[in-house]
């Protein structure tokens, strides 16, 4: 492969501002990749998930096809802000690559392309691909899942291009991810004159924190995050409205169901006197655990790691990604095949560069080995 004009595609695509919420930014990755794959002679094309989201990408070697041998699968958007490019765009220093969204997930997919790229005509002639590039992944993939879902089960195994560990380890299993916004009403009323005729939404938020967060069991792998409240408007009026969002990360889907039950319970509940609880639900993934298939699946992997001469090792980690979808469905699903990087979803973002060529050449003799 020309790492060079890797670099050069992996500079187009991370100098666009495309968060999840950046819809024209995600389009315009969409389109390179559409091009790109069309030049490759692939049936590509856009596929419309809403208007809350930029469109998917679909492309496939063989667009008649009902079934595919693998369903590569990777996204788009970033958790970045518009502006972010501006600030920090791509740049290379040693043997790094920096950038938004550099290693989550820029070079996966350009992983896939190229192990696509590759490819032997006698292998793109014997085994029918499919590839989809979502546009919401960075927001638990709300409105995409199900397309990706629909492929998968039309699919023998799924490969995720996420980034390789720092210490270069694939995935075999994540936690899943469940979202929550408490919002809680009371009653204004002014903190020095009528302190006893309001009723305190923050008050509440306060005693709802502790509750959630008793929810949580660190022997089971179940974790509680209160990442952001609100609430109020000024200091001597008791505040009549409060928020909370909240992170729940679980490796047994037994366990969601444990607290998702406890956290809907909470519209029930009066945290403080005459305060209602409102609790929305804003995003669920379910946990990735590898099967029996899945085990045979890895096996193939740890066979063409001793081929390329890419050691092999697993890591169950605690973040999701589209995998998490796809492995609920009982379809074999295994992630982390783009190239090295870490520091994920911050300014220190970075991609190993001299891990560019091994990790695609490791794809390619997965997927010739299916």
């Amino acid at each position: 492969m020309e790492l060079k004009q890797y670099l050069h595609e992996l500079k187009k695509v991370v100098n666009i501002d495309c968060g999840t919420a950046t819809l024209d930014g995600v389009a315009e990755v969409s389109r390179i990749f559409q091009q790109w794959y069309q030049a490759e002679n692939w049936h590509c094309e856009q596929v419309p998930l809403g208007d809350k989201v930029g469109p998917g990408l679909f492309a496939t070697n063989k667009p008649q096809s009902a079934h595919y041998d693998v369903l590569l699968v990777g996204h788009m958007d970033t958790v970045f802000p518009p502006g972010t490019v501006a600030e920090r765009p791509f740049s290379i220093e040693g043997n790094r690559a920096y950038g938004p969204g550099v290693s989550d997930m820029k070079s996966g997919l350009l992983n896939i392309l190229w192990a696509m790229r590759d490819l032997e005509k006698a292998d793109l002639a014997r085994l029918s691909i499919a590839v989809a590039m979502n546009p919401d992944e960075e927001t638990g993939s709300v409105h995409s899942h199900q397309w990706i879902g629909e492929l998968a089960k039309r699919s023998r195994c799924v490969l995720v291009a996420e980034a390789a560990r720092a210490d270069g380890s694939l995935v075999k299993a994540r936690k899943g991810m469940s979202r929550y916004r408490l919002a809680f009403k009371g009653v204004a009323a002014h903190a020095g004159n009528d302190p006893d005729k309001g009723r305190s939404a923050i008050n509440a938020l306060a005693h709802a924190v502790l509750a959630i967060s008793e929810l949580s069991d660190s022997a089971k792998g179940t974790t509680i995050n209160t990442g952001v409240i609100s609430g109020g408007v000024v200091a001597n009026i008791v505040p009549d409205h409060a928020e909370m969002i909240v992170d729940v990360r679980f490796q047994d889907n037994d366990e969601y169901l444990r607290v998702n039950d406890a956290v809907q319970a909470f519209a029930r509940r009066e945290f403080e006197r005459d305060v209602k609880t409102l609790v929305e639900q804003q995003a669920q993934t379910p946990a990735m655990s590898p099967s029996a298939d899945t085990e045979a699946l890895m096996q193939i992997v740890e066979r063409a790691g001793d081929a390329e001469g890419v050691e092999i090792r697993w890591q169950a980690v605690g973040g999701g990604s589209d995998a998490n979808h796809t492995a609920a469905l009982g379809v074999p699903s295994l992630d982390g095949f783009g190239p090295i990087g870490a520091g994920f979803h911050s300014p220190s973002e970075y991609l190993e560069l001299d891990s560019i060529e091994p990790r695609v050449r490791l794809l390619r003799r997965v997927i010739q080995s299916l």
